[in-house]
């Protein structure tokens, strides 16, 4: 719900809708903006390989970023065109890949239907669950101080979360910390699809700077951020143990409750340059 002074305005992704309640112990009716969350298709040379619920914005970005992420292409070269169409109830993004990646696709035969907080669903197999990354081929190192102006800057960028309070971002920062690309979604696996989507039209260097992000450190976030060739992530919440493991096969930085001056490192704290923050237990 937006402050009371706050104009009312429905950026893409959101609608304006009728709400009433308690403010401040005293009642309301008022007009109030929220996010739109939509089944969202995917669909590859003509067939439909996934649907997702997802804000209906940036949607070149998520399915090119999907498709990277995922493994279906190996870079923006291999999708040939793209197209977002209304369909039955939502929306279909069409995409045209090569004929080689297609064919790839097809033996993996997996159905993601459905996924804005589960990264098993439709997986055929537990050896599936967790995909292997290959480590980063990479020596980046970031300062601390670059991180955390990269998560400063984010919370104000947050356009979306500012009028719905709804969504989630994900951002990417160059290697001084200037905040250079993000994107918002209901979802937050989306979010960085997003991000990496946007990354490769825009062709910005991904594996130089760091990827920041407002929700928790899923395993399936590490491996996203690791398929994008970005060596570390930092999260404003906490971590899982498989995020960790992930991180550390990969080769990505993994931070979390990275909030203000304070982050904690759980994976590969030799990407991070500490300045001249004190050591433990050093005077």
């Amino acid at each position: 719900m937006k402050p009371d002074d706050a104009p009312l305005n429905t950026p893409p992704g959101t609608r304006s809708v009728a709400a009433s309640g308690l403010r401040g112990g005293q009642r309301f009716a008022a007009r109030d903006c929220v996010a739109e969350e939509v089944p969202v298709a995917l669909e590859y040379n003509g067939v439909s390989h996934a649907v997702m619920l997802a804000t209906p914005a940036d949607l070149e970005d998520f399915a090119l970023g999907f498709s990277l992420t995922e493994g279906i292409v190996t870079s923006a070269a291999e999708v040939y065109g793209m197209d977002v169409v209304p369909s039955c109830d939502g929306l279909t993004v069409q995409l045209e890949i090569a004929s080689s990646r297609f064919a790839s696709l097809k033996d993996r035969r997996r159905s993601l239907a459905g996924r804005t907080g589960c990264g098993l669903c439709g997986t055929e197999s537990l050896c599936q669950a967790v995909r292997p990354v290959a480590p980063l081929a990479s020596d980046a190192r970031f300062g601390a101080a670059a991180i955390t102006a990269a998560l400063q800057a984010l919370r104000g960028r947050q356009r979306l979360h500012e009028v719905t309070g709804a969504t989630h971002a994900a951002g990417w920062s160059r290697a001084d910390g200037t905040l250079a690309l993000l994107r918002e979604d209901v979802g937050r696996h989306n979010a960085l699809d997003k991000l990496v989507g946007a990354l490769a039209r825009e062709r910005l260097p991904g594996p130089e700077g760091f990827v920041v992000v407002t929700s928790r450190a899923s395993y399936e976030m590490v491996g996203k951020t690791a398929q994008a060739g970005v060596a570390l992530l930092a999260a404003v919440s906490g971590v899982t143990g498989l995020a960790i493991d992930v991180a550390q096969a990969a080769g990505v930085a993994l931070a979390g409750f990275a909030r203000g001056q304070d982050l904690t490192l759980y994976a590969h704290e030799e990407r991070v340059d500490w300045g001249t923050a004190e050591a433990p237990g050093g005077r």
